[in-house]
């Protein structure tokens, strides 16, 4: 089969505005408890996702990382590059993740702080677009987070100079260990170019899939009263 002949029909459900909380970050946590199996709306929905997921489990696949997003970022130029990083809180400041400061994304967020976020959860055939201006953690708050990391994620946070060019797989792990063997009965400090980021939404999107591509699609745009506005937005 050809790449162009893959093909997909959604089915789930549909989103009408009344469905829609007014404050977006609300409308996210929502839809994400419902992703994770927190919360089900409709005896229907239930019914449809629980199939899927059985279907999935029956060929042995596990459930996808529901906190997986692809962060998007651009330096000065407007250079644009992607990749996939973990959502790790949510709060009044807004989306929360942790990353090498001296990375590819790192360095573009410093040049340019403007970055967008994509959430796929392909049980509900769902979409989250996320837009807005990028700003670091308080140091506090990067190195609390650091300590309750796992013993080797810490060890790796050290070990890996991220995104620059690496011999062999061998240095990396030479590395490692020199680490572990420094810090054999201690606490792993959190590194300096290590920490967390917070992205403030200025805009996000809504999508739900639909039959014939008719999908639906709303958009929460920030107002200079801090009020949302809410589009419906052509598919």
């Amino acid at each position: 089969m050809s790449i162009a002949d893959l093909r997909r029909e959604y089915n789930l459900a549909g989103l009408r505005r009344r469905d829609l909380e007014n404050d977006p970050i609300a409308q996210f946590r929502s839809w994400f408890e419902q992703a994770t199996g927190a919360r089900a709306s409709g005896r229907m929905r239930r019914f449809f996702i629980s199939l899927y997921k059985s279907l999935f489990l029956i060929h042995g696949v596990e459930q996808l990382d529901l906190n997986a997003m692809t962060l998007a970022t651009a330096d000065r130029q407007g250079r644009p590059s992607a990749r996939v990083v973990l959502l790790k809180g949510l709060d009044e400041r807004g989306f929360i993740f942790y990353t090498n400061y001296n990375s590819r994304k790192g360095r573009e967020l410093e040049e340019n702080p403007e970055a967008a976020l994509v959430f796929y959860w392909p049980e509900q055939e769902r979409e989250v677009c996320v837009a807005g201006q990028v700003s670091k953690l308080p140091v506090t708050e990067s190195e609390a987070y650091f300590r309750s990391r796992p013993r080797g994620s810490q060890i790796g946070a050290w070990a890996s100079d991220q995104s620059s060019v690496v011999r062999d797989r061998q240095e990396l792990e030479v590395k490692w260990n020199q680490i572990e063997t420094q810090y054999p009965e201690k606490d792993i400090p959190c590194p300096s170019h290590w920490g967390g980021y917070a992205l403030a939404p200025a805009r996000l999107e809504f999508w739900q899939g639909r039959p014939n591509r008719l999908h639906d699609r709303f958009r929460y745009t920030r107002q200079p009263d801090k009020s949302w506005l809410i589009e419906r937005l052509s598919p």
